[in-house]
């Protein structure tokens, strides 16, 4: 029998916001598994800390530092993966940025900030991405969305209308790309424990609202949506398309 997740051995797999967080654990997993890991990030000493690590796992893995709310950055990041490995196989759209303020506070420049982000750059991406995997009739695109998708919460406007608006690009493009074998799926979690959120999670009030609504004990850890992503990324998920995994440890199902 063969081992799972073997298939992602030699594979290109991109992470947008590839040097932190949920995206560096993602990262991270793939390279365990030898896969040929692209990272991306504004940051570039963390960039390539981070590379760093991730090369002790596969030598064949590379960075691209950059703004991708610049479209133009975010094609070169893919030509530079596919110019590297040849092939682009997987992408995980992971950046995003959310900018936590009451609904009358919000001004248009925090809402281009979050939906350009969030939502334009992960459409680009994909767009750049297919050229390739249209191509090669085969490929992986993983939307990175959330479960402020699905419910509303306070001081997020933007980023829910943004990340449900990637839930619907996630359907759409599944939608038409379904027949060139480009499966394309979203992972939605909930609040997760990263370095990012520490501070957030220094209100206790507020971490105390959070943990009220999981159902599952204590906060998600990054692995609980990495876990999602490798099953989107495999053979495992050969006849899923247009679907998005909800990790948020019950938060959704009431």
């Amino acid at each position: 029998m063969t081992a799972y997740f073997s298939e992602l051995e030699g594979k290109t797999v991109i992470v947008t916001g590839g040097s932190k967080g949920i995206g560096k654990d993602i990262a991270e997993t793939f390279a365990k598994l030898k896969a040929n890991v692209v990272i991306s990030g504004r940051d570039e000493a963390t960039l390539n800390k981070t590379l760093d690590e991730l090369k002790r796992f596969n030598s064949n893995c590379i960075a691209f530092a950059g703004d991708l709310s610049d479209i133009e950055q975010v094609k070169r990041m893919v030509e530079e993966a596919a110019a590297a490995f040849g092939t682009i196989d997987v992408l995980i759209n992971n950046a995003g940025v959310n900018i936590a303020k009451p609904a009358m506070e919000v001004t248009e420049e925090d809402w281009d900030t979050v939906l350009d982000l969030n939502l334009k750059t992960a459409f680009f991406a994909s767009q750049a991405a297919a050229k390739y995997m249209l191509e090669q009739k085969s490929g992986r695109i993983i939307n990175i969305a959330s479960q402020m998708a699905f419910v509303g919460y306070v001081k997020r406007a933007a980023y829910c209308s943004s990340k449900g608006g990637l839930v619907q690009l996630t359907k759409a493009l599944a939608v038409e790309w379904a027949s060139h074998g480009i499966r394309v799926n979203a992972v939605a979690p909930t609040f997760v424990e990263t370095e990012f959120t520490a501070a957030m999670f220094e209100d206790t009030a507020f971490k105390k609202d959070v943990e009220s609504r999981i159902l599952l004990d204590g906060l998600s850890k990054p692995e609980d949506t990495t876990g999602a992503v490798l099953y989107l990324a495999s053979n495992l998920a050969n006849f899923v398309t247009g679907e998005t995994i909800r990790v948020d440890g019950g938060w959704t199902a009431i």
